[in-house]
Formats: C-alpha cells, structure tokens, sequence
C-alpha cells in the first residue's frame, strides 16, 4: 500500500503572503482523493520529530536557537519566512513525516510526503523556506538503525541541494545526486557526490537524455539499499523560480524514470514533494499528483 505523510498543518501557520505557494498542500490530497489514485487509508498522519533525532544531523547550538526563536535578523531573512514558534512546529512535523515515510518505504517499497525536499538547510543554518533538512535526517535515521547500508539522494528540484550536500560532504555512506539550474539559486553552490548543472532553457528532450546518461549508471556504481527522492516540480516551464524548459510530460517521465529504476532494482524509494512556484496552482498540483499516480502504478 502507498503510504503518503500529510496533515492539514502542512499548510499552516504560514503568513499570508506566502500562501499560494504553500496551497497545494492543501490541493494536492483533495485531488489525490478525488480522481481516486489514493483513499483515506493511504494516508498517515506524522508526528513530530523527537530532538535527540534532529541533533544527530543539526548542530545542537542551531537548534536550540531556532527552537527557542532566537535566530538573527540576518538569519530569519535567509529562511524566507518570519519566525514563529507554530512554523518551527510545522517543521518538525515534517521531518517526522519523511523518517516515518522512509519506513513505510522499507515495508512496501515506496512512501512519500506530501510535504518535505527542505534541502537548503545545512547542519548550522536554514535557507530558502528550509528550516531542518528532512531527507538528511531521515537518511540519518536510516543508517542509525542499521535500516539502510548505504543511500542515495536523487534531487531533482530546480536548485541545487546545497545543505544535503554540505551535511553528507564526510560521509560516504550517503551519495548526493543533484541535477539542478547552473544558473540558478543558491548563488554558491556546494559540491555534492555529483552535480549536474543545466542550461537554461533546457527542454524535456535534452533533460531526460541527461538523466538517463547518469542515474542507472549511479545505481550501479553506488549499490544504493535505499533511495531519497527529491521530486521538486519547479523545472517547469510554466515555474517562475525555475529558468528550465520541462512540459508536463517531460516532468512525469523524470518522475517514471526514477521509480521504474527504483522498483526494477528493488531498492525502497521515498519521495518528498520539494519544489513549485508555477503562476496557476493547478500546474503545479498536476504536476506533483503525477508523482503519485506513477508510485500507484509502478509498485502497486
């Protein structure tokens, strides 16, 4: 059974200037339910993240000040967001989500949250909308329990996964894939296991010929016992954030791309949503309801 993390406080508490954005964490379920790819029971509701688990990832010192709602100006304005205390909440939840999600996957081959892809938080500071870094975290986990030999990040949002690949730069038993605008935020990027950077402009021909280029070459050269999917929609066309050239269906054949490999290899998969800044939500809820129906079809 697909198990999909989710809570209505996703989309809450969130200030209302940052609200589109942040709709389809709302949407996204509704329509899931809807069309009927999913029913209630695929659903699971997360809990919070347990400190002793976060520290394993976060240095102690950055999480008490984001906890405690003491960050800097400076450091507030990098994150995108006012601080608040039900925000950092709403984080946390997150980031149980995904550990939970990565379970789930373990049981079934693949889960997935509906929200998540934080990768633009590092091990001391938060960036662009990330506070925590939920695949980190849960990779952590993973390896913890002795759950996961080795693991590999597939991030294909539009920005480059600069946190994940700051956390993990030391650690070999986590391989950070990320194919991401050259041209496009953060400014510095970090150097992960492998970066791919694109043009801008690139359309769906050249961008699947590349992902085909790299990642079944990876799984063989990796030997990944679980993967973490980052499934940002941003790439889009139709994405303000985004510079790329992808159609609909050049984003739901990426996304069949990294499930069918995943399933044929038999490799548990978990897939956090990442980005979608397109003008009209109905882009980018159609776009991640892809990822959905594809898990749906794939594996069960």
């Amino acid at each position: 059974m697909l198990k999909i993390a989710w809570s209505p406080e996703y989309a809450h508490p969130l200030p209302e200037n940052h609200r589109f954005p942040m709709l389809k964490y709302e949407l996204l379920p509704e329509q899931l339910l809807y069309e009927g790819t999913v029913t209630q029971e695929n659903f699971f509701q997360p809990t919070a993240l347990p400190q002793e688990r976060i520290v394993r990832v976060h240095e102690q010192g950055y999480w008490q000040r984001l906890r405690q709602l003491e960050l800097t100006p400076a450091e507030i304005r990098k994150t995108g967001f006012p601080l608040s205390a039900e925000l950092v909440d709403r984080e946390v939840l997150i980031m149980g989500g995904t550990v939970q999600a990565a379970k789930f996957a373990l049981q079934y081959g693949v889960a997935m949250n509906i929200a998540g892809g934080t990768h633009h938080a590092f091990t001391n500071r938060g960036e662009g909308f990330c506070l925590l870094n939920d695949n980190a975290l849960a990779a952590q986990y993973l390896l913890d329990e002795g759950k996961a030999r080795q693991v590999l990040i597939i991030d294909l949002d539009v920005h480059q996964g600069n946190g994940t690949a700051q956390i993990f730069a030391q650690e070999p038993r986590v391989f950070t894939f990320s194919m991401h605008g050259g041209n496009n935020y953060p400014l510095h990027k970090e150097q992960s296991d492998l970066d791919v950077p694109l043009p801008d402009g690139i359309d769906d021909a050249a961008y699947l010929a590349l992902l085909h280029q790299h990642l079944p070459r990876l799984l063989e050269r990796v030997q990944p016992d679980f993967v973490f999917f980052q499934s940002g929609v941003d790439v889009l066309a139709s994405d303000k954030l985004g510079k790329l050239a992808l159609t609909h269906a050049g984003c739901k054949a990426r996304d069949r791309l990294v499930l069918e490999l995943c399933h044929r290899h038999q490799i548990p998969v978990c897939a956090s949503m990442g980005g979608g800044y397109s003008t009209r939500i109905a882009d980018i809820v159609e776009a991640h309801a892809n990822t959905f129906r594809l898990a749906q079809q794939i594996f069960f």
